[in-house]
């Protein structure tokens, strides 16, 4: 089945699986004058997904939400095969949201048999996250590049949470000349501190306690660099003390450049204090600026 309706409380949102029909679809919209917003995910659906769908609502007449688990920004021992697809209930919340249209492709659609051609974006991608998951920026890099182009918006809609990320199709866009604007969007936190994630439902309540480190380490690492702290070592080994007192096998923590990822030292009020790590089998990643304060959590 290529093309459906979902109607979610007297909502209706149309789904679209072929590249074409999306295509066509989102410039009928544009030459009647809509200006379209354009959220790609991966599904399993949560607040910072919705914060998303809410902001491109807000600023754009026609709403497109893609939902596809990209294979080839896994690494061969990532968690693809248990990644979450509650699909029907992402389609919901499409519905209750507003959206127009939802773009939910098949891996085969999108890597058909033979495709060979993937997109590379240098320098940035060899830092963090590009080194923590060899091979990960390509896969993003290349079914962004994708998705925009059978999916011609006006504007592109990301998280803050997946910072190197955002960075990275930044940079791709501006190289690549796409006639888009990209919005970055602020991390989504529950009560407790942690950064809303789909891998969140991997963890049982003592390791989510045990993941609090995270945006502990973060905040704690801020409040030291508000109060006068500005030496990259300083603040990156406080993070992680703080994570691993906390029982999370940490992967990075440190001070870096929110465009370059390039490492900051001293820090300064442009910089961006990023973390990674493992709490049992399942691997977070958060970060937070140290430019614009926003209200701390309380733990």
């Amino acid at each position: 089945m290529q093309q459906f309706h979902t109607v979610y409380g007297g909502a209706v949102v149309e789904v679209v699986r072929d590249l074409q029909r999306a295509r066509q679809a989102v410039l009928t919209a544009r030459a009647a004058g809509k200006r379209v917003g354009f959220v790609p995910t991966m599904g399993a659906l949560h607040e910072g997904h919705l914060s998303l769908i809410r902001r491109a609502r807000r600023e754009c007449s026609f709403v497109v939400v893609s939902i596809f688990v990209n294979p080839t920004q896994f690494g061969p021992n990532e968690d693809l095969d248990r990644y979450p697809r509650p699909f029907q209930r992402d389609v919901q919340l499409c519905a209750r949201e507003g959206v127009d249209l939802v773009f939910a492709p098949s891996p085969e659609a999108m890597y058909p048999a033979g495709y060979s051609t993937y997109v590379d974006v240098e320098g940035i991608t060899e830092r963090y996250e590009g080194a923590c998951r060899p091979g990960h920026f390509r896969g993003v890099a290349t079914v962004v590049t994708k998705l925009f182009h059978i999916i011609p918006a006006d504007v592109a809609y990301f998280g803050q949470k997946d910072a190197q990320q955002l960075a990275v199709i930044r940079r791709m866009v501006a190289d690549l000349n796409f006639p888009l604007e990209i919005v970055a969007c602020d991390t989504v936190r529950d009560p407790d501190g942690l950064a809303v994630s789909s891998r969140n439902v991997y963890l049982d309540p003592q390791q989510r306690r045990s993941a609090l480190g995270l945006s502990r380490a973060l905040f704690e690492a801020r409040r030291r660099f508000q109060a006068g702290e500005r030496s990259r070592e300083a603040l990156g080994t406080l993070m992680r003390r703080i994570m691993e007192q906390s029982g999370i096998a940490v992967d990075y923590a440190d001070v870096v450049d929110p465009e370059s990822f390039e490492p900051v030292d001293p820090a300064t009020e442009q910089a961006l204090l990023i973390v990674a790590g493992r709490v049992g089998q399942t691997r977070l990643i958060d970060n937070l600026p140290l430019w614009t304060p926003p209200p701390e959590p309380t733990h």
